[in-house]
């Protein structure tokens, strides 16, 4: 077996957690875990778990040879995207990077999930429940509108008159629903094989939610919702890395499908920790190391989030 692994992040530098959670990995698998993280700038939080190159901006033309060439003079084994821009980068340069591991979707599937309109039409054609899709001309209110590429729950608006929304600038780069008052969200934590078997399927509640990421969240044991991950992940012939995000509408007691994001969620600390080992999946697909299936997570464990800082000095 390798003794040195070396993980390239591409967009975690706040991910101190995860990080951590690989190099306890690697101990465990009998590997020494290098991570390295790329940056537009290197003073990042992810610099006091490992080392820290500066890249470039994801819209950048020259990001793909870039981080081609990151990885290969860092010599990555394995390359984890953080963020939806990453994740597409990490697509197009994995057939580039046959020595580099990346448990990622391919890239048109990333680019379907990134656009929220695109992912509703493909997951009403899969039969998926969603909230009742509206054009402006049908909709009914109260409706939910949301950027079709926004992230961190940034510039999502509700509305309750119809005037208002008529006068939203930009209509066509918004998803239009039906607003669900009373509801819960929930995300599933997956990891499955490049060969397509499902390791984990891990739902939890979002109790508490800031800019978009989960501050407090609690393992659920809920079938319904595995199996309906698990309906998403054949349907979309999913692989990797996968969070898969839900509504529960409480006056109608039914799961919507909301998000299907192809890579790690910020809060898939809580599953792991809950005991889905995740980073062991990571590390021991990318090892070609026997994987077995886990259900036997701890039900209820329960993740709460604070502040830390991170200080540079003669900067």
């Amino acid at each position: 077996m390798k003794q040195r692994i070396t993980i390239l992040m591409l967009g975690g530098g706040r991910r101190v957690s995860m990080a951590e959670l690989l190099k306890e990995s690697g101990k465990r698998l009998g590997a020494e875990v290098q991570v390295v993280g790329y940056e537009l700038i290197t003073k990042v939080p992810l610099a006091s778990a490992g080392k820290v190159v500066q890249g470039l901006a994801w819209d950048d033309p020259r990001v793909e040879d870039d981080v081609v060439r990151v990885a290969q003079e860092q010599e990555a084994d394995i390359l984890i995207p953080y963020s939806n821009a990453a994740v597409e980068v990490a697509a197009k340069v994995k057939s580039r990077l046959p020595d580099t591991f990346s448990p990622v979707c391919d890239a048109d599937t990333a680019a379907v999930f990134f656009d929220k309109l695109e992912a509703a039409k493909a997951f009403k054609a899969a039969g998926m429940p969603i909230p009742r899709t509206y054009s402006v001309l049908n909709a009914e209110l109260p409706a939910i509108a949301k950027p079709r590429h926004g992230r961190f729950s940034r510039g999502i608006k509700v509305f309750t008159n119809m005037d208002d929304l008529m006068q939203l600038k930009n209509i066509k780069d918004y998803l239009i629903q039906a607003y669900i008052p009373n509801h819960k969200e929930y995300t599933v934590d997956c990891y499955v094989t490049q060969s397509g078997e499902v390791l984990c399927k891990v739902p939890r509640l979002r109790l508490e939610i800031s800019g978009g990421e989960s501050t407090r969240a609690v393992t659920c044991r809920l079938p319904e919702l595995q199996k309906m991950a698990g309906d998403v992940i054949e349907a979309f012939k999913l692989r990797g890395l996968v969070n898969i995000q839900y509504l529960y509408d409480e006056d109608r007691d039914r799961y919507l499908l909301m998000e299907v994001n192809p890579r790690l969620a910020s809060g898939v600390v809580c599953s792991i920790r809950a005991g889905a080992p995740i980073p062991d999946y990571i590390i021991g697909e990318s090892l070609g190391i026997p994987l077995h299936a886990c259900d036997d997570w701890c039900d209820n464990t329960l993740m709460t989030r604070y502040w830390k800082e991170v200080i540079f000095y003669n900067s």
